[in-house]
C-alpha cells in the first residue's frame, strides 16, 4: 500500500512566462524526519521562455533517492482556472545504483543515469531529467544565528524595550550582532537532491493550457 507523504501544488499558465512558484517545507515533522528519502523541501514548476516546455523540481533533504519510494508530479491541464481538466501523471523512480526511471503518462518514458550536468533526454527528445546533488534554494547561516541566539539569551535579563516592545541596543551591540550572523556560511550548500524534469507542453496540454502541478512521494 502506497503512502502519501507530501503533496503540494502550484498553478500556472502555460502560453505565458511566470515567475518560479512554488511551495516550501524543510524536515518539518517526525514522520520526515524518519525518512528523509521521502520528504519534499521544495517544489517548482515554471515554462520555459517560448512556453513550448514545463519545467519540473521535486527538491529531497537526503543523500540518495530511495529506491522504495516513488517520487511524482501530477499535470492537470485544463481550459481555466477551476475547470476539471486532463490529468497526466509523471512518475519516477530509482534503483540501488541511483539510476531513474521516468514514466510521463503513457507517452514517454527515460531511463538511465540523470546525474550529469547534461541530464537524460529519452528517446523522443521530448523529456529531460537530472538527478543529483544541489545546494538547497534555502540560506541559513546556522554557525551566525546560533552565536546571535547564545548572546541574546545570555543578555536577557539585562534587556529595556520601547513603545513598539523592541530590544533597545546600543551600537556596539548592534554591530556585535551583525558581526556574529556574518560568522560562518550557508549550512544547506550542497545538502540537497534535485529531481528535474523537463517536459514538452504536447505530453501535457491535452486539457488546455492552464496547468496544475502537484508534488508527491509514495512509500510503500
Amino acid at each position: 500500500m502506497l503512502r502519501w507523504t507530501f503533496c503540494s501544488v502550484v498553478l500556472l499558465p502555460l502560453l505565458a512566462a511566470t515567475p518560479d512558484l512554488h511551495a516550501a517545507d524543510h524536515v518539518d515533522g517526525p514522520a520526515v524526519q524518519r525518512d528523509p528519502a521521502a520528504d519534499i523541501a521544495d517544489l517548482f514548476a515554471w515554462t520555459t521562455s517560448d512556453a513550448d516546455r514545463i519545467n519540473l523540481v521535486l527538491t529531497i533533504p537526503a543523500a540518495a533517492f530511495s529506491d522504495a519510494v516513488q517520487y511524482a508530479f501530477r499535470i492537470e491541464s485544463s481550459e481555466a482556472y477551476g475547470q476539471a481538466g486532463v490529468v497526466t501523471d509523471v512518475i519516477c523512480t530509482f534503483n540501488a545504483l541511483q539510476r531513474v526511471e521516468c514514466w510521463v503518462g503513457d507517452d514517454d518514458y527515460v531511463t538511465g543515469d540523470a546525474s550529469s550536468e547534461t541530464g537524460l533526454s529519452s528517446d523522443s527528445g521530448l523529456v529531460k531529467v537530472f538527478a543529483g546533488p544541489r545546494d538547497d534554494p534555502f540560506f541559513f547561516n546556522s554557525t551566525g544565528s546560533n552565536a546571535v541566539r547564545t548572546t541574546v539569551r545570555d543578555a536577557a535579563h539585562a534587556l529595556t524595550f520601547d513603545g513598539a516592545g523592541c530590544p533597545v541596543l546600543d551600537a556596539d551591540t548592534s554591530q556585535s550582532l551583525l558581526a556574529q550572523l556574518a560568522t560562518g556560511t550557508n549550512t544547506f550548500v550542497g545538502s540537497i537532491l534535485a529531481l528535474v524534469l523537463q517536459i514538452d507542453q504536447r505530453l501535457i496540454n491535452e486539457g488546455g493550457d492552464i496547468v496544475a502541478v502537484w508534488g508527491s512521494t509514495h512509500r510503500g
